[in-house]
């Protein structure tokens, strides 16, 4: 796990708390897919919260260089993902999270349990 890496998938996770995102976590997979080093999900409270951190995340991070790639389901509101190329940013709605529950899929490979190490809540 490259440390430069991980400290700007920290900084991704800082912008999504400033914002009140919930139950944010950082799952290093690169050991596991192709598609990408780092997965972040966390979710919002509603889809205008979803859809926010979002807006959020993407000027945030144009600020730091980053360039969002492709973004899917922005419009609905209810699970959005940004692709960083490297990171892929799943913003969702609570009970979307709850029904695809991504993280069981890949945590086991390690977890940065960001809201529970470093968060504001």
């Amino acid at each position: 796990m490259e440390q430069p890496m991980r400290e700007e998938v920290l900084s991704l996770c800082k912008i999504l708390d400033d914002k009140k995102a919930v139950d944010i976590k950082a799952l290093y997979v690169a050991d596991k897919t192709i598609v990408a080093d780092w997965f972040v999900v966390c979710s919002g409270r509603s889809s205008v919260q979803v859809k926010t951190l979002c807006d959020e995340l993407e000027d945030k991070a144009a600020a730091m260089g980053r360039t969002v790639l492709r973004k899917e389901g922005y419009n609905e509101g209810r699970w959005i993902v940004l692709d960083f190329g490297d990171i892929l940013v799943h913003i969702f709605h609570p009970d979307e999270r709850q029904y695809y529950h991504l993280e069981r899929l890949w945590e086991d490979s390690g977890c940065i349990n960001y809201s529970e190490e470093y968060g504001n809540e």
